[in-house]
């Protein structure tokens, strides 16, 4: 059986946002305060930039993605991304 103790992955979170999104400030400001936290490194991504991003997420804005995968949509829960962080 392999340890799991010494093989901890790096975590990474992306914001995907429009321009004047008011929920997409408060997802940030939760993102920001937990990424500080943890080390964590994140990015922000404006969908509007890319056509398949806009057909993707164009009504779930804001979305956050950890690892590349989608974790949330609309708000972020501050709680439940601390949680996927840690894992």
């Amino acid at each position: 059986m392999a340890s799991r103790g010494g093989s901890r992955r790096a975590h990474e979170i992306t914001l995907l946002t429009r321009p004047g999104c008011h929920l997409c400030d408060d997802a940030r400001a939760v993102i920001a305060r937990v990424a500080a936290d943890l080390g964590v490194p994140w990015q922000e991504r404006d969908i509007t930039r890319s056509e398949s991003d806009l057909r993707a997420y164009g009504d779930m804005i804001p979305v956050t993605l950890v690892d590349g995968v989608q974790h949330d949509f609309w708000r972020v829960s501050e709680q439940r991304l601390r949680a996927a962080l840690a894992g």
